[in-house]
């Protein structure tokens, strides 16, 4: 009996034995192994966030930053961290409440109406966003038929979510908006969900008191303007569309990053993109940071071989001249709001005198270069707050389209401008030289049925009576200029010839510059007339020859092509291709990445008497007695202010007849330099409706003092971001 009782008492030990290994396996694997070896019964969650990296900088070519990036943070969401906590619908009502109370806008790409009656918003997302919708209903995610109807598409996601029934549409739609942008997150490989982009500091601080689960400040940067001047050019950033999307997917674009839509930011997208990194997060759940690190970079042995650590984009020198560029935009406001104020530019001193002026446009380049350091367009509008709502609505409402960048996009007709080229052609045929004598007789009257008049015989019944090139220009008498178009079509039979040296001056012709150009500037010729009027009533006449030796017929072009051209004339046919890229620096500007070099677009053989023709011409159009900008620059009628003596000008006037009731266009071209020197600089400015081309020519005057009134170079400050 005690024999027995003692094997009960072993059997008895060793069933408890195996039941105690037993629990401390099974504790050794919940609390060690499946822990990773912690074992405070924490859980943790890993996700991979998007780091943010800084765009470059644009500048200008003395390093003044133009565009740049400011400091700022970004809300984002852990969404593990927030789906897995308790009462996580009340959690996004409690923010998405806070946000409207502050007036605080957050992303929610769910693509339906925020209110009754609910409709599909998808035809306002680009396609990649649509494809993710579509993934969310199907996939096995939530297993709906893509044509459920979107009312009934709320009903079913309220009940999926668990959303209170006494909870208001509106709100039930808005925290339906936050879960579909988490459960993204699940289903795709979407980077982070930003919820809140540069978030102000008020906001922030509120926002972060009320303890959302997974809620987390992300430092990033906002695009910057330090200029209210050269709005045309600079440019601005903005989402990608379908067809951007499909070309910067396959460069490492994320879906919703922002590239450059416009101006610099947009030509120079590639230079200035700064490459986003990813980050391994680790957090608890609730949200307590645990580690971070970026994630590697492996080779195809599987070796690591870097971190993807973000990359800034590097920075842009422009061509652009900013103190050159605020004295232009300055000055030809002034005119062009002197002109249009009936109290300084009164209908009485004549019923078309530019009262009813519009707009206008300035380019200057530098002639040995190329280099664009001015460029600006009349009216202009603010760059930097246009995406705010009320600014934008105010822009759109403001005459004559501020956003058009009429130095680039506006294709006019030349006027006198044009005359040197008709002379060039001349002379370089053996039809004239500098000492050619036509007698001007008012009315032109070589072909029958055509009789156009110099513009002094319209006006007061006389004549300009015997005059060479020079005086030609001086006055700019329009019957000299008809002479020579005929003795070109009909004398020595080649039309073709007159637009081959407009060609050759650039005229018509793209300018080689990094920003879009208007396809609708065009020569004059049968082609350019047959596509401008689309074979209607298109036939070429004579008479449309001789009218194109003057600028007028179909002559079009940008002011961008009118400076090349001036820039032309003063190389002596050497065509520069124009340019507005002067070197890429690195992100920290301790390297030089690229360096623009000049580069020759065109030659074209000038000879002697065509040069100095046209050359003496446009100098007496200030020095001469009868000059059309004789009040200006060096002229003797000049009493504005005392001309710096070095200074030499050479310049012409130009007034393109509108043929309606409303003021005449005016254009001016000149060129400068130093007493004894090369043109250094060509200028061009163009005026819609300003009645005159002379109107313009004090714009030009203020642009070449602020010019040469600049220091040598040792004398430029130097600029802290600005490689040496």
């Amino acid at each position: 009996m005690e024999r027995m009782s003692k094997v009960r008492a072993w059997v008895l030990l060793g069933i408890f034995a195996l039941i105690l290994t037993l629990f401390s396996f099974k504790l050794y694997q919940l609390q060690i192994v499946e822990t990773d070896g912690n074992t405070d019964n924490t859980t943790t969650y890993s996700s991979i966030t998007r780091v943010k990296a800084a765009r470059g900088d644009i500048l200008d070519r003395n390093g003044i930053k133009m565009v740049g990036n400011r400091a700022s943070y970004d809300l984002v969401f852990n969404h593990y961290v927030i789906i897995s906590s308790d009462n996580t619908n009340e959690s996004l009502l409690k923010l998405i409440r806070k946000c409207r109370e502050l007036g605080v806008e957050y992303n929610d790409h769910f693509p339906m109406t925020s209110e009754r009656p609910f409709e599909y918003t998808l035809d306002s997302y680009q396609a990649a966003w649509r494809g993710y919708f579509q993934k969310f209903l199907g996939d096995g995610w939530m297993d709906l038929d893509s044509d459920i109807s979107a009312p009934l598409l709320i009903q079913h996601l309220r009940d999926s979510y668990k959303i209170p029934k006494d909870w208001s549409e509106e709100d039930a739609r808005a925290v339906i908006g936050l879960r579909y942008e988490l459960d993204l997150r699940n289903v795709t490989n979407i980077s982070t969900y930003v919820f809140i982009e540069d978030v102000s500091d008020e906001a922030l601080a509120i926002l972060l008191e009320l303890n959302i689960p997974g809620l987390m400040v992300e430092s990033s940067t906002v695009r910057e303007y330090y200029t209210t001047y050269a709005a045309h050019i600079l440019g601005y950033m903005g989402a990608m569309d379908d067809k951007e999307w499909a070309y910067f997917k396959d460069q490492g674009y994320a879906m919703d990053a922002h590239v450059g839509q416009s101006g610099f930011e947009e030509a120079f997208e590639e230079q200035l993109h700064a490459v986003d990194g990813t980050r391994l997060d680790v957090v608890d759940k609730d949200g307590t940071i645990i580690s971070q690190s970026y994630t590697k970079i492996y080779d195809e042995d599987g070796n690591v071989i870097g971190e993807n650590a973000p990359r800034a984009g590097n920075n842009v020198e422009t061509t652009i001249d900013l103190p050159l560029q605020i004295v232009a935009e300055d000055s030809l406001r002034e005119v062009m709001e002197y002109l249009t104020d009936p109290e300084q530019n009164s209908p009485e001193k004549g019923k078309y005198e530019g009262l009813d002026a519009e707009g206008a446009a300035v380019i200057v380049l530098e002639v040995a270069t190329g280099d664009v350091l001015v460029c600006a367009s009349y009216p202009t509008f603010d760059l930097a707050n246009m995406k705010k709502a009320d600014v934008y609505a105010q822009i759109l409402e403001t005459p004559f389209d501020p956003m058009y960048n009429r130095a680039l996009s506006a294709a006019y007709p030349p006027g006198s401008t044009y005359k040197m080229v008709t002379y060039t052609a001349a002379a370089n045929l053996g039809l004239v030289n500098m000492e050619t004598i036509i007698e001007d007789k008012g009315i032109w009257t070589r072909y029958d049925g055509f009789s156009p008049t110099c513009l002094v015989w319209s006006g007061y019944r006389v004549t300009h009576q015997e005059i060479d090139i020079r005086e030609a220009l001086e006055v700019s008498c329009n019957y000299f200029f008809y002479e020579l178009a005929w003795l070109i079509q009909e004398q020595a039979k080649n039309f073709d010839f007159l637009d081959e040296t407009a060609k050759g001056f650039g005229l018509g012709e793209p300018t080689g510059v990094e920003l879009p150009e208007t396809p609708k500037s065009h020569r004059s010729n049968p082609e350019a007339k047959a596509a401008e009027y689309k074979g209607l009533d298109a036939q070429w006449f004579k008479g449309d020859g001789i009218l194109t030796g003057i600028g007028q017929a179909e002559n079009r072009f940008t002011p961008m092509q009118m400076a090349v051209y001036a820039s032309t004339l003063a190389n002596r046919g050497t065509r520069m291709k124009a340019t507005f890229l002067n070197r890429v620096v690195s992100a920290d500007y301790r390297s030089l990445v690229y360096e623009n070099e000049p580069q020759v677009a065109s030659t074209m053989e000038i000879c002697q008497d065509a040069y100095l023709g046209y050359m003496e011409g446009m100098r007496r159009v200030i020095k001469g007695n009868l000059g059309t900008a004789r009040d200006y620059f060096d002229g003797r009628d000049n009493t504005r202010f005392r001309w710096p003596k070095d200074i030499v000008v050479w310049a012409k006037t130009g007034t393109a007849q509108t043929f309606k009731n409303v003021s005449d266009h005016g254009a001016f071209v000149c060129f400068a330099g130093r007493e004894g020197g090369d043109p250094e600089i060509a200028i061009a400015i163009y005026g819609e409706k300003v009645a005159h081309g002379s109107t313009l020519a004090v714009v030009a005057e203020d642009i070449i003092l602020a010019y040469f009134a600049r220091g040598e170079a040792s004398d430029v400050p130097s600029y802290e971001n600005r490689v040496n």
